[in-house]
């Protein structure tokens, strides 16, 4: 059995209910499909008058006996009727268990479709559940060496290719080899020579389908690459309209997309034309055969008489009966060959090893206590050192900047200290423990984090900042908004803090998004507070405004701010000047402007008196 169905059988055990209830009605529907050809031959013997009259009520004499009691008891029945009502009366009673029949062939179907589309559907919600549940929990790490878009459609796509091929398996092994099954037993009970001869060509049918699938499981896998390599491309360039327009570049992008486009069309041709020659082929080679049964059964009607041309009639409708089933087969295994390509692909990631995860008996905390400290830290990205033997401590209730050149490793402090990377090499402790040693919820529950990046979700500001404090008030969220210099342009705004914001929160200024953002942090209110760029996106005016409020929101609490702009960190405690991930200085702004040295340097730069 291949692996990934293993892996989804667990998953589709949950509605095993439906599973079961799915395999009972398909048991009767194959049954009835059956029932209802072979109740051909005595509404055929009635109309062409070849039925035997029976006037006596046959005795049924055990199993071995049933066909001939079936056959001479309905017989029976004809006789009688027609005896005592007319031909039409027992033409119309020979015809109603073709109908009746078809009826429970029909409800029975309904009914196994039923529940197989519950199993379908609840295990599609069930896995997007979980991969949605991966998605968020991976470390931010894993996003950095793979593209959004591929992530994007292994969950929507890949999911819902599982969702409707897999579930063909259901068909593959009970409803249609069920319908062969009990329509090859109706076939020997007609005539055991003329079944033995027509299977003499099922296993060369058989045969050739499989060559033509050959191959069609990786051609699948790519196909569903390119899917995700599309998605990402479109995903960059909405993101980046503006630049791409800036730049002039809509050709670059759209000869990349189209360069996807191209390989997806032709690896989608391939598939599809090995899929489009699933049922011709099946259904040719079915002709084929009934072909060669019209030929040696004639012989067995005509020359030998050993067959009554009504039961060989429904021996060929039966035979007949048996190419859809095949046909289904042959087009569910190419589906589930597609489907065993998209599984492999979603059970990537939902196997992919969390490696920032908490430990086996990991501390809760709630209060920070005295000091945050940063042991020999070395840490590295791919190859280059980011960060060499860095240390540093940061008493509770001060405020320490980290400021120097891009790429100095400033922002990294920031990941490090919220557990988005983990240190490679050193330690970083809070009160003395190792943050490796707390949960991962209690650790980013002591901290405020506000990006250089805006992030912002397409909602209502009350909700985006509703994310710092899930059951805050309307009054705490007013109160955060003028801490964060928001409160007078969100109140401008037609619906207040009811308004949608739009994707990424595009319908507001960029000073504007970095208020909400720094408003979400004032809500959730905790003992450190981490700026990282906090207010690059500000024009001068709201870089003031803001200014003020962070440092009457920072008097008492632990903070630490990662600045360029130098104006906005002079009243810090600390400040720490790095240089390729090491420090080369540290003080206050006076002493540092006193050493005449990397700082006095930078502060130059920026014009700063």
């Amino acid at each position: 059995m291949d692996e990934n169905l293993k892996k989804i059988i667990p998953l589709a055990l949950n509605y095993r209910k439906d599973i079961v209830m799915n395999i009972f009605y398909n048991i009767f529907y194959a049954f009835f499909s059956t029932l209802m050809m072979v109740s051909m031959i005595p509404t055929l013997n009635v109309i062409f008058g070849l039925n035997e009259k029976i006037t006596e009520k046959p005795v049924f004499k055990g199993m071995g006996d049933l066909k001939t009691f079936l056959e001479d008891y309905l017989n029976y029945k004809v006789t009688q009727l027609t005896a005592e009502n007319g031909f039409e009366v027992s033409i119309l009673f020979v015809i109603s268990i073709i109908i009746i029949t078809a009826l429970l062939k029909n409800l029975t179907n309904y009914l196994a479709l039923y529940h197989v589309t519950r199993l379908k559907n609840g295990v599609l919600r069930d896995i997007r559940e979980r991969l949605y549940k991966v998605i968020i929990n991976l470390p931010i790490s894993y996003y950095s060496e793979k593209r959004k878009g591929d992530i994007m459609s292994r969950m929507l796509g890949d999911v819902n290719e599982v969702k409707n091929s897999f579930f063909q398996v259901l068909e593959l092994v009970v409803r249609e080899p069920l319908t062969i099954i009990f329509s090859i037993i109706a076939m020997f009970m007609i005539s055991a020579k003329l079944s033995l001869f027509v299977f003499l060509f099922i296993p060369i049918s058989g045969y050739i389908i499989s060559i033509v699938g050959k191959n069609l499981r990786a051609k699948s896998k790519s196909a569903q690459e390119q899917n995700g390599i599309q998605i990402s491309i479109l995903d960059e360039t909405l993101g980046g309209l503006k630049v791409v327009k800036g730049f002039n570049a809509e050709k670059i992008f759209i000869d990349k997309f189209n360069s996807s486009l191209g390989k997806l069309f032709r690896l989608s041709n391939s598939i599809g034309n090995k899929n489009n020659l699933a049922t011709p082929l099946s259904e040719f080679l079915g002709i084929l055969t009934i072909g060669v049964l019209l030929w040696y059964g004639g012989q067995l009607v005509i020359i030998d008489q050993s067959l009554k041309p009504t039961t060989f009639i429904a021996f060929i409708a039966l035979a007949y009966t048996i190419l859809t089933p095949a046909k289904a087969i042959s087009k569910a295994s190419y589906q589930v060959k597609s489907g065993l390509a998209a599984a492999e692909r979603v059970f990537d990631v939902l196997e992919v090893e969390n490696t920032i995860t908490d430990k086996e008996n990991a501390q809760s905390k709630t209060s920070f206590d005295s000091s945050i400290t940063i042991e020999n830290i070395n840490f590295k990205y791919e190859e280059e050192n980011i960060l060499k033997n860095f240390s540093l401590e940061v008493p509770k209730g001060k405020t320490v900047a980290l400021v120097g050149q891009s790429g100095s490793g400033k922002s990294t402090i920031a990941n490090l200290l919220t557990r988005f990377y983990d240190v490679q090499d050193g330690s970083v402790k809070i009160d003395g423990t190792n943050i490796k040693d707390l949960t991962i919820e209690s650790l980013r529950g002591l901290m405020g984090l506000v990006t250089q990046d805006s992030i912002l979700f397409n909602d209502t500001i009350k909700n985006n900042i509703l994310l710092g404090k899930q059951n805050a008030s309307d009054d705490e969220i007013m109160a955060a908004l003028k801490i964060a210099n928001a409160y007078e342009f969100v109140m401008d705004l037609p619906n207040g803090i009811e308004t949608n914001i739009g994707d990424s929160g595009g319908k507001l200024s960029g000073g504007q998004k970095q208020r909400l953002s720094i408003a979400r942090a004032v809500l959730k209110n905790p003992p450190i507070m981490i700026l990282d760029e906090a207010t690059s996106a500000l024009d001068t005016e709201s870089e003031k405004f803001v200014q003020v409020a962070l440092e009457n929101m920072m008097e008492d609490r632990t903070s630490i701010v990662i600045a360029h702009r130098l104006s906005t960190i002079q009243k810090a405690d600390k400040i720490v000047v790095m240089h390729k991930g090491e420090i080369v200085e540290q003080g206050t702004h006076d002493e540092l402007l006193a050493l005449n040295g990397t700082y006095s340097k930078l502060v130059m730069m920026q014009s700063f008196e």
